[in-house]
Parts: structure tokens; sequence; C-alpha cells
């Protein structure tokens, strides 16, 4: 299946049909012929703070509860259809829970620790994570995206929001800080259940949702990610 871009401009609710038919759709070029957001939309719509700037739709779909997003796949963005997710996230780890991975040296200290700061302060952001962390210093920024990176890459944690940045006058200072809960907390919140079977399972019910609908390459590049 070949996917293009209509001349007119792509909408959030074009975005959100397509998520709806392919199950995942990474933000920006990632995998073999399939699409990305950065394909469909024009490059003067992005970052415009305007109904069809995608850079706000990646925190509208899972506030919306219509898809997860987080830097599921090789460390990079993707947004992933509700009703895809309990499978992908089964996939990518959550079969078994983040702490018996971590008792079978499977997880990194810095991800337990996040984790366990993230699971008693659903939707903290960023800086507050970091400080409660105690990787505020500049030589422990990799360590702390290292394992933000671990955490949504086992699908233990998702992207919820993001935070705008105030001084303390309250008025806007710098970027956007990015928010982050469990991936559990975000599933409850919007009606989803957790996938009980196996990964094996999970596997096969995503590849027979795939092969109607994704190319050879596409399905290829994915089933190496998860071998």
């Amino acid at each position: 299946m070949v996917f293009e871009a209509a001349p007119a401009s792509f909408t959030f609710e074009d975005a959100a049909k397509l998520i709806s038919q392919i199950g995942i759709l990474p933000l920006a070029p990632l995998i073999p012929d399939h699409p990305s957001l950065k394909s469909l939309t024009k490059e003067e719509d992005w970052h415009t703070d305007t109904e069809l700037d995608p850079w706000k739709w990646r925190v509208r779909f899972p506030a919306e509860g219509l898809a997860a997003y987080g830097k599921f796949l090789k460390k990079k963005a993707v947004l992933v259809d509700r009703e895809w997710f309990p499978y992908f996230s089964a996939v990518l780890g959550n079969v078994r829970t983040f702490r018996e991975r971590y008792s079978s040296g499977l997880a990194s200290r810095e991800a337990h620790v996040i984790l366990e700061i993230i699971e008693n302060n659903e939707g903290i952001e960023t800086r507050q994570l970091r400080a409660e962390a105690g990787m505020k210093a500049k030589e422990k920024k990799t360590a702390f995206d290292n394992a933000l990176n671990e955490l949504q890459g086992s699908a233990d944690i998702v992207i919820s929001g993001v935070q705008q940045r105030l001084n303390a006058d309250g008025a806007k200072n710098g970027w956007n800080s990015t928010s982050f809960e469990t991936a559990g907390h975000w599933m409850r919140g919007t009606g989803i259940e957790p996938f009980p079977g196996t990964r094996e399972e999970a596997v096969l019910w995503l590849k027979a949702r795939m092969e109607p609908v994704w190319t050879p390459d596409a399905m290829a590049w994915i089933h190496k990610c998860w071998a």
C-alpha cells in the first residue's frame, strides 16, 4: 500500500484515520516504505501553533486517547493506535513487568529509579523528574536520557503531554517541557485493557493486522526490531 499526502493540507482527522488503519505512524521517516507524519504534511505547517501544526498533534493524540506517543522504536518518536497498543507494548516488553525484568538484570538501575518516580507522580515533567532522580548534574544527563529511552523502548512509559516553561514572573520562558506517565496509567485513563496473552500471540495479532496494509519492506523492518 502506498501512502501519499493529498494536495490539500493534511489534517489531524486525516492523521487519526490513517493511524487507525496502519496502527503505527512515526513522526519522522523511520520505517522503510512506510509513511511518517513528516512525509504526509506540509513543511510550512510545522511549529505554527495552528490546527494544522503536526507538532501539536503529537500530544493531542494521547490526550484524546486515540494513540499512544513515545520513543518506542529505535529511540524515535512514534504514534501507536489505541487498539494496537496493548499488543505492541506486549511485544516490546510488558508481558513481563518492569520489576521482573529488573530482577533478572534486563533493566538499568537508572530506569528503575525513574520509573518509581513517574509511578508516584503520573504526568511529571522532565525538569522535575530529573531533579527528583538526583540527575540534574550535567554529567548525568546522558544517563537520564538513556533511562527515559529505555523505559519508552519497553513501553513502560509514554509521553503524556508538554508543559510550558515559565519564569518567576509567570511568563513563557524557553521550550515546552515533556511530561511522562506510565503506560498502564494512560491505558486505564483511556479505557484500554492490557493484553493478557503471550508475546508470541501479540506478534501474531500485529502481523495479521499489518499484512493487508503494510509493505513487505516495512514488515521486514519491524519484525527485525522485534527479533
